[in-house]
């Protein structure tokens, strides 16, 4: 799936286009594994609360500062997004039961940008 996001860091829900991914197969069990195919990118699963997103992407920034002085800025300026992305992983995956992600109440999948905005790819593979 292509994803085009909009911000520099931001959170973007996938969830929708995920479960219809799994619908369009027709797949009753297995598991499902999204991944992203950048190295400026993560996906994760929580809550899709605006404060929380928030949250989370200043949780990064303390963790990881866009303004220090890192070694791979002198080639291109992003070596906090590849940082960030080591911490958030590329990729998780989800049972599939009964048709449905098993996610729970509150669980959404995100493709976390990191270095936009851009045109992500996003691989969403079933295995029954």
């Amino acid at each position: 799936m292509e994803v085009q996001t909009s911000k520099e860091t931001e959170l973007v829900d996938i969830t929708e286009r995920v479960k219809g991914s799994i619908e369009s197969e027709n797949v009753n069990n297995g598991f499902c594994v999204v991944f992203s195919k950048h190295t400026t990118t993560g996906i994760i699963i929580n809550e899709n609360e605006p404060r929380l997103k928030e949250d989370i992407l200043n949780m990064l920034e303390e963790i990881v500062p866009s303004d220090k002085d890192y070694l791979h800025d002198e080639i291109d300026s992003n070596a906090h997004s590849h940082l960030r992305s080591i911490l958030l992983g590329s990729s998780v995956v989800v049972p599939i039961e009964n048709g449905s992600l098993s996610l729970g109440t509150w669980q959404s999948i995100f493709l976390v940008e990191l270095d936009g905005p851009r045109r992500r790819t996003v691989n969403v593979s079933i295995m029954k």
